[in-house]
């Protein structure tokens, strides 16, 4: 985390629309108040650039004394893999992966707390994309529960970055799928509010060396201070709540009249990566098989993959899959998915739907270690740069669709059959 204040009062706007609002520290001031800012390093860093977009000459952040602001005598506990000076740290090793992941008891960090209700703020979110995100809440979501064997109520609050992160907006929408989250602000967090708390978890760190040697869940678990070696299996399945979601009269008109005319199969070959989706033409092509041969299904799909396809198997719900709640509607009432390497089988396995994943990483088998409905299909990168230079040219690539193409339709359908 970071500690900071503001030479100038400044407001900053939310994709939402939720205000954070910056005022300058008056002088003489104790340390919890509400012009004490703190906030992930990330966070901050988008902070220092927008404050120089506006006026580099008259508007900083400038970072405060850690030491002392954590001597507060109500500042709370921090729980999990403690992480202290980490402005200081990054700057000493030019912001390399420094973080020394000590494995970490929680147990032995709770406190004696005579109330029937505990709260807990989390500084930073648990990922930045959509599949990390659902992924790390199914570690949250067993925290919560550990701390409920030991407290009779707890309340957990989230603070994710919001300064300049476009994606805001649909992260909160992704955690109000999870019932245990009490609420979910934007950060900053002021000394004074974060003196409210009991405890908190500081998740500004940065986790890929977890991440790299560990399942996404025990990585997180791990970070927790929770043992995911003694954490049941059973336990490690994604959770979404769609309780404060309500679709579109359109949306819930096409899929109901869908039901009816048989299983409803979806399609899902793109990914935000270029490296994971399936190339256009193949996707295509895949499609066409897909409606000739896969007779017990009508074709679902959320993206926009060939305009000129009509078939009457065929529904292509792009248009009303406009937010991710949308998106996890659609996914919650499918039969059985097809779907590349994306956020699409981690919210699938939240509704055990059977689902067949294409992976382009070697790796995958580290990714779905937890996922029941899962069968993987591991599609081999064959793609070889003509190009001498450092920059890609996508003209001077050859062999980019040679494994793609080896993929076949007949396959994926037995695939889903055996299921």
């Amino acid at each position: 985390m970071i500690f900071f204040r503001v030479t100038q009062n400044i407001n900053i706007k939310t994709t939402d629309g939720t205000m954070v609002y910056y005022n300058k520290l008056k002088t003489p001031s104790e340390l919890e108040n509400e012009t004490v800012y703190i906030t992930t390093y990330d966070d901050f860093v988008d902070i220092k650039e927008i404050f120089s977009r506006v006026d580099k000459t008259k508007y900083f952040a400038k970072q405060l004394n850690e030491k002392n602001i954590r001597n507060i005598p109500n500042f709370p506990i921090e729980l999990g893999i403690i992480n202290i000076d980490e402005a200081k740290k990054r700057e000493e090793q030019n912001n390399i992966d420094f973080f020394d992941f000590v494995e970490t008891d929680i147990f032995k960090q709770l406190k004696n707390i005579q109330k029937d209700e505990i709260n807990v703020a989390l500084i930073g979110g648990v990922g930045s994309t959509i599949s990390e995100i659902i992924s790390s809440c199914t570690a949250l979501r067993i925290l919560y529960k550990k701390l409920k064997e030991v407290y009779k109520n707890i309340k957990f609050d989230i603070y994710i970055n919001a300064s300049n992160n476009s994606y805001y907006t649909r992260d909160k929408e992704i955690y109000k799928t999870q019932k245990y989250i009490n609420n979910i602000f934007p950060l900053s967090i002021t000394s004074k509010k974060l003196c409210e708390y009991d405890y908190f978890i500081d998740n500004s760190m940065n986790m890929n060396k977890l991440l790299d040697e560990l399942n996404s869940v025990d990585a997180w678990l791990y970070k927790f201070g929770i043992n995911y070696k003694k954490i049941d299996e059973t336990e490690k399945y994604n959770e979404l709540d769609l309780i404060n979601y309500k679709p579109q009269d359109t949306l819930i008109q096409k899929i109901d009249e869908a039901k009816r005319k048989g299983k409803l199969l979806l399609f899902h070959p793109y990914s935000a990566n270029i490296n994971k989706s399936i190339p256009q033409a193949i996707a295509i092509d895949l499609l066409k098989e897909l409606l000739a041969k896969a007779d017990d299904y009508l074709i679902i799909t959320t993206l926009q993959i060939d305009s000129k396809i009509k078939e009457d198997n065929y529904i292509d719900l792009s248009k009303e899959s406009k937010t991710i709640s949308d998106f996890i509607y659609i996914v919650s009432n499918m039969d059985k998915i097809i779907t590349t390497d994306t956020s699409t089988y981690h919210i699938s396995d939240a509704f055990m739907i059977p689902t067949v994943v294409f992976f382009t990483d070697k790796n995958f088998e580290k990714k779905i270690k937890y996922y029941k409905y899962i069968k993987p299909i591991f599609v081999k990168d064959k793609t070889k740069n003509l190009s001498k230079f450092i920059y890609e040219n996508e003209k001077l690539t050859i062999y980019k669709s040679e494994s793609w193409r080896k993929v076949k339709v007949d396959k994926i359908i037995k695939l889903l059959d055996n299921f």
